[in-house]
Order: C-alpha cells, then structure tokens, then sequence
C-alpha cells in the first residue's frame, strides 16, 4: 500500500538531497576541483530541467511516484528523462502509476540489494501518446518474479532486452 507523503517528510527528504548536493560542490571546490565542481551544478540544473518537464506532463501522480522513488526504493537508483515539453497530452496517470508502483515492488524484489544497480525512465511525448522506456541495469536474481510480472498485461508493454544484468523495455500509454 502506498504511503500519503506529508509536506514536511517531502521538504525534509528534498532539503537532505540538497544539502548533499551542496557538499559535494563545497568538497571539490575546497579540493580546488573548480571543473569538477562547475560539472556538479550542471549535473544539478539538468536534473531540475527534467523534473520541471516532468511536472509539466499532466500526470500528477506518476511524477510524484518518480520524485519520491530514490526515497522509497532502496535497491535502485532511479533517472529519469523527459524528452521533449508536452502541452496538451493527456494520458491515463492513474494506470501508469499503478503499473510503475508494481514494477518498481517487483524489481526491489527481484534484484540483488546494496549492488549498483541502476533504473532510468526515458520519457518520449508523441502525437498518439506517450512512449516510457525502462532501461535497468544491475544484478536481477530472481528472473522468475519479473517474467510472471510482465506476464499480467495491464498496459501496452514491449521487453526488448532480458538478462541477469540488463532489463530493457517500453511502454505505450495512448492519448485519452
């Protein structure tokens, strides 16, 4: 069952990303790292690009579930990246939703915990729908769990690569 995020868990869990991100540019500066610390503000404000377009895609809810994910699951690190900006797409927000939460409880399940591994979220707007590529990379030790999962089609899914270190697959959620 998913959890309700108070506003104060959500600040104190942003101010603690923050405050690291912030550490690690005051370390490499105090290092005279000036390069390796121009790199981390950009890395920064990339990532603020992505989260601004991904609030911008009028799916309240699967952002949300992907700005709290590094919070809530353990096992992987999660990226995302959104494309291209989307104005007037609408698609199902709560099937998605559903579907990525499972994925994601799958996934903690089926992988290796404290290894590198690694889960970023391509997200393509188009004409007819959104296109969401899954790009997982890491140590998964229990293929059966994935495959019965996969096997429960609740959205349009194509597996373009499966092996005990790599999961690669795409999603289609049509225009409403």
């Amino acid at each position: 069952m998913e959890r309700d995020w108070d506003i104060v868990e959500v600040l104190r869990h942003s101010r603690h990303d923050w405050l690291n991100k912030l550490q690690l540019i005051k370390g490499n500066l105090d290092l005279n790292r000036i390069d390796r610390a121009k790199a981390v503000i950009d890395e920064i404000v990339i990532e603020a690009q992505h989260e601004t377009k991904l609030s911008n895609l009028h799916m309240p809810l699967f952002a949300s579930l992907l700005l709290k994910s590094n919070w809530i699951n353990p096992s992987f690190k999660l990226e995302y990246e959104v494309l291209l900006e989307s104005e007037s797409i609408k698609v199902d927000d709560g099937i998605m939703t559903s579907w990525t939460t499972l994925f994601f409880s799958c996934l903690n399940e089926a992988i290796e915990p404290f290894q590198e591994n690694h889960l970023s979220i391509t997200i393509e707007p188009q004409s007819d729908g959104i296109r969401f590529f899954f790009d997982f990379s890491g140590i998964i030790i229990k293929r059966e769990l994935i495959e019965k999962f996969f096997a429960d089609r609740i959205v349009d899914l194509m597996v373009k690569e499966f092996s005990n270190s790599e999961l690669t697959l795409e999603v289609f959620m049509p225009i409403l």
